[in-house]
This record gives structure tokens, sequence and C-alpha cells, in this order.
């Protein structure tokens, strides 16, 4: 019996896939099984951005092992079509103020184009009902970008 290998993508289609996302999944390193998370990310081309709230066991993990792998994925609701990429590297918090401004925008641009539901503002620290907006002018969750990444696994379906 064969075994069939699904095909690696390139970056162009591993960038276009992460472009296009905007959920992902962080594995972060426990004490003695993996810690794995949903966030919300933006894509600057470069580097990956995540908010984190300010309280749970992602922070505390964070600050004792900042390495971690992310996935994203896309598929079709059949399974007929899937894509997926995941990463290795360490993730840092951004303390630059500057910084952190453009990334909250960055935030608030990206729900608004992807017309998520206000209620994704509870798992970002806000209620529901308060402007998306107030992502960008008050700081209640970190910001952490995704760095010295050594390891990018990109798949597609045949």
């Amino acid at each position: 019996m064969e075994i069939i290998k699904i095909p690696a993508m390139d970056k162009a289609e591993y960038d276009k896939l992460i472009e296009e996302g905007y959920l992902s999944r962080i594995a972060f390193r426990g004490d003695k099984y993996p810690y794995i998370a949903p966030f919300l990310y933006v894509f600057d081309g470069k580097f990956l951005y995540f908010l984190a709230t300010k309280y749970g066991r992602k922070n505390d993990l964070f600050r004792q092992y900042p390495y971690v792998s992310v996935e994203v994925e896309k598929y079709s609701r059949d399974l007929s079509t899937y894509t997926f990429v995941t990463m290795q590297g360490y993730l840092v918090q951004l303390e630059d103020a500057i910084e952190k401004k453009i990334i909250r925008e960055k935030f608030v641009n990206m729900i608004k184009e992807k017309n998520l539901s206000t209620n994704i503002l509870a798992a970002l620290g806000h209620r529901p009902d308060e402007p998306v907006e107030s992502i960008a002018f008050e700081e209640r969750s970190n910001i952490w970008k995704l760095t010295g990444v050594i390891d990018i696994v990109a798949l597609k379906s045949l």
C-alpha cells in the first residue's frame, strides 16, 4: 500500500493563507501537556501579531517559556479542500507606544473588514456593546509578536 503525501505550499501560497485569515491557534509549552488557545491575529506581511487578554493561563505560560507553535488553517465545509501552515518561533510583547497603537488600529480595521461579530470583543477584554475602536484606545490586552520563526510547515489538499 502506497502512502500519499499531501503537497507543500510555496511561500506565496502560505503568505496568502495568512493574509486572508484572522484566526489562529497557539500552542504553548505547559508543565506536563501543551496548552492550545485560539487567537485573533493580524499580519503585516512579515510578522503575525496577537491580542492577548492580561489574564489567564496563557500569560503565565508566555512568561515562563515564550517559544510557541502557531497554526493557521482554512478548509471547505466538506473538507474537500484544505490548507494549513504551522510556524515555530517565539513571542515578544510589544512595549513601544507608537507600534502598539499601529497594531491595535490594524485589529480594529481587520474586525471591521471581516465583519466579525462584536461578541469577539469579550475575548479581547472589552464588552461586546463597546465600540470596536475601543481596542485602539484602551490597553486591556497585551500585543504579542511572533518572531524568530525557525520552521514553517505549509500543506494543502491534493
